[in-house]
């Protein structure tokens, strides 16, 4: 007997008003989602690959969204490698102006009736900082970082504070996921902020792989690494589920 075709992802763009004016959103859900989950773009915004990611969470069984925290300066999608492209995004945007976009896609996923601790954060390089900033201001189900720097220091490339004097108020389970040869987010910046986190109220991880550099998880790139990349996102899918997240 053949079994049956599994069900179609539905997909669209979605528009949300944030307090900064209208903030789009990719969205993708199975027909019977289990639990939700917000993707956070890397420094390049909601790309291709980006909403491909946003797909395969909805394959796992989230109804998941990927808002486009660039809206202030929407200068538009950067190709990869370049960075000038990509830092005219960061214009008008603040830690502030982040945690109320998330705001309001936790309000429009309540609407779809997932609770805050319903819905996980899986975020990537820019984004990656971003979720570990969610996790330290807002109490939602579960973090995940993927590559993110400028967490225990201040990051060359993006324009915002370190986020170390959020860590003894964390309010979010949250796991870090990072490359041993990421030559952008040294081993010794991974230590200091392993070493902070003994200060953290809530679970918290830091899972390494040896080989991989940044963007590890980026199958478009040439630093894609495909044995950390499968292990990362099976270890931020099971974090999810183990904090009740799916």
């Amino acid at each position: 007997m053949t079994a049956p075709a599994a069900p179609l992802l539905q997909t669209r763009v979605s528009t949300l008003v944030g307090a900064d004016g209208t903030l789009a959103i990719y969205e993708a859900a199975p027909a019977e989602p289990v639990a939700a989950v917000v993707i956070l773009h890397e420094a390049f915004g909601v790309t291709d690959h980006i909403t491909d990611v946003t797909r395969r969470a909805a394959d796992a069984g989230y109804h998941a969204i990927a808002p486009d925290l660039f809206h202030r300066a929407p200068a538009g999608v950067a190709p990869y490698g370049d960075l000038q492209a990509a830092a005219r995004n960061f214009g008008g945007l603040t830690d502030a102006g982040i945690l109320a976009d998330v705001d309001a896609c936790l309000t429009h996923l309540d609407a779809q009736g997932f609770a805050a601790d319903k819905v996980g954060i899986i975020g990537f390089c820019f984004g990656g900082r971003a979720a570990f900033l969610v996790a330290a201001e807002r109490s939602i189900g579960a973090a995940a970082t993927l590559y993110g720097g400028g967490i225990v220091t201040a990051s060359k490339f993006l324009p915002f504070p370190a986020l170390t004097d959020s860590i003894a108020t964390m309010r979010t389970p949250w796991i870090g996921l990072y490359g041993e040869t990421d030559m952008g987010i040294p081993q010794d910046e991974v230590d200091a902020l392993e070493a902070a986190l003994a200060a953290s109220p809530v679970e918290h991880r830091i899972l390494r792989y040896a080989g991989a550099g940044h963007a590890f998880h980026n199958d478009v790139l040439p630093s894609y690494h495909a044995a950390a990349a499968k292990a990362a996102w099976a270890e931020s899918i099971a974090w999810l589920t183990a904090h009740g997240v799916g």
